[in-house]
């Protein structure tokens, strides 16, 4: 047996110039080319023998499991010595320290015949090129690391803005990107891709918004990324994107605060749909007359309040995740909703029938979910001033919100689109919202196919200009017309006088 120092490791005669195998060798250094598997096994062709590349901890990690002596791998992963030799009459031996960034490994060689001065070299260089593949790939694992915690991160903020959370949100931004949540408002943009090609997309948006704008790759919906930008530019940024590639469209919310990202993130979703239809596949939510906006203020505030009165006896943080979980999971389902709020769905789901109890309702009720969506609506938008103290002379019921005239030409203005179609969809429809949204059981109801219910439902989307299959804001607007003009019956709340 024979060793030699680690600095003379790379010292000897050059084999020759422009060997064969150097060029081989070479070759793996491609970006095409780095296996390390790959490479050991032509070092085993080159050398006409069997090769083990292995750890200090002796893990194979490519090769041939060889019979070594564990005292002798131990001097050279500890660097006592950097090579040693044996031979026997049944085979010649060669060991190598090959550096690694965290550990040293051995390179072992094992042949019949001795080494001569070709494979010797051979053996030699291969083990330096297996230092500089074991370095790039400890540097891309590092690099894929931080990336992904980037990425995490990044969600995680989005989630705390989700649920309302802004502070929480903008201490954990104020780390990476200082300033990017200061602004009181943003806009939220979904930009949609195939799902193979999300990770690029989202490269380019990180790279052509810089830090002033919150990338996520979303959690529910794989071919879409998550823009939050408080920058009136970003809108400009991501069309440039979308116009370059035939399969990316963009939808954007209005401006919101930071507290109903939420809703933001819902506009933003109903916006995209309808950017599919556009020749730019370019929208931003329309800022249409909201059934709201109609009602007397102060009114819909006091008869909020006291919808939303059971929750109020809740400790503060408690409250706002089942406020802002209930909100999402009215505007999604529950596995989404749980995706976008990185928690289970049963989670949602929990969440939600604690609501529900305390209100003392069933939100498989679409009326019942088109009013708490209603009141959840109009809760996040008042600051603490605006709370009614509960003092108002007569308690308020949803009747007296629908019944002014505003609402009511409004709601009439809203379903009688459906008057011109001969196949009386507006009947349809109003039978599928009172069973839950059940094309079967509506079906059964009407005497008819339950495709032909999709089909209607599905023909009144563009004339009422909202989406209806999908649970969310454009279905409860529509449930709250057919309540307001007296098709559906008012849903039934426990007093709270």
């Amino acid at each position: 047996m024979a060793g030699r120092e680690d600095a003379n490791r790379q010292q000897g005669t050059p084999a020759g110039p422009g060997p064969a195998w150097a060029e081989e060798l070479l070759e793996h250094l491609r970006p095409a080319g780095r296996d390390l598997r790959r490479v050991v096994g032509w070092l085993a062709g080159a050398v006409r023998g069997s090769v083990a590349l292995q750890d200090a901890a002796g893990n194979l990690l490519a090769g041939t499991r060889l019979p070594l002596d564990e005292g002798l791998v131990t001097d050279i992963t500890a660097g006592r010595i950097a090579s040693a030799a044996w031979e026997s009459r049944e085979r010649h031996l060669r060991l190598v320290r090959v550096e690694h960034p965290s550990h040293t490994c051995v390179l072992a060689v094992s042949r019949e015949t001795p080494f001569d001065r070709r494979a010797a070299d051979v053996v030699t260089h291969t083990a330096q090129v297996i230092e500089l593949l074991l370095t790039a790939r400890e540097s891309a694992a590092a690099g894929h690391r931080l990336r992904r915690a980037t990425s995490d991160l990044r969600l995680a903020i989005l989630q705390l803005l989700m649920v309302e959370d802004t502070i929480a949100a903008r201490r954990v931004a104020a780390g990476l990107w200082p300033g990017l949540l200061d602004a009181d408002t943003a806009c939220v943009y979904v930009v949609e891709s195939d799902p193979a090609e999300r990770d690029r997309i989202a490269e380019e948006c990180l790279e052509r918004t810089g830090e002033n704008a919150l990338v996520v790759r979303c959690p529910a919906m794989d071919g879409h990324v998550i823009v939050v930008s408080p920058r009136d530019t970003t809108v400009e940024t991501l069309r440039s994107l979308v116009g370059r590639d035939p399969d990316i469209f963009l939808g954007g919310s209005v401006r919101q605060s930071l507290a109903r990202t939420a809703t933001a993130y819902g506009q933003a979703v109903s916006a995209l749909a309808v950017a599919h239809f556009r020749p730019d596949k370019t929208a931003v939510y329309a800022e249409r007359t909201h059934p709201e906006r109609l009602m007397d203020p102060q009114a819909l505030r006091g008869w909020t309040a006291r919808v939303l009165r059971p929750l109020d006896t809740l400790p503060h943080h408690t409250r706002a995740e089942l406020l802002a979980t209930t909100r999402l999971g009215l505007e999604f389902t529950a596995v989404n909703a749980a995706k976008v709020l990185g928690v289970s769905r049963n989670t949602v789901r929990a969440r939600m029938e604690r609501v529900e109890a305390l209100l003392g309702t069933d939100f498989a009720d679409l009326t019942v979910r088109a009013v708490v969506h209603l009141a959840l609506n109009t809760q996040i938008g008042l600051s603490d001033a605006q709370h009614p103290d509960g003092t108002e002379s007569r308690p308020l019921r949803l009747s007296d919100l629908l019944s002014g005239p505003a609402v009511r030409t409004w709601a009439q203005d809203l379903l009688g689109r459906l008057e011109a179609d001969a196949r009386n969809p507006r009947r349809t429809l109003r039978t599928w919202i009172a069973v839950g949204g059940n094309a079967e059981r509506a079906a059964q109801a009407l005497g008819i196919h339950a495709q032909t219910v999709r089909e209607h439902v599905r023909s009144a989307e563009p004339v009422l200009e909202r989406q209806l299959l999908a649970a969310g804001t454009d279905l409860y607007e529509v449930v709250l017309a057919h309540l307001t003009v007296g098709d559906l019956d008012l849903p039934a709340f426990p007093r709270r006088d």
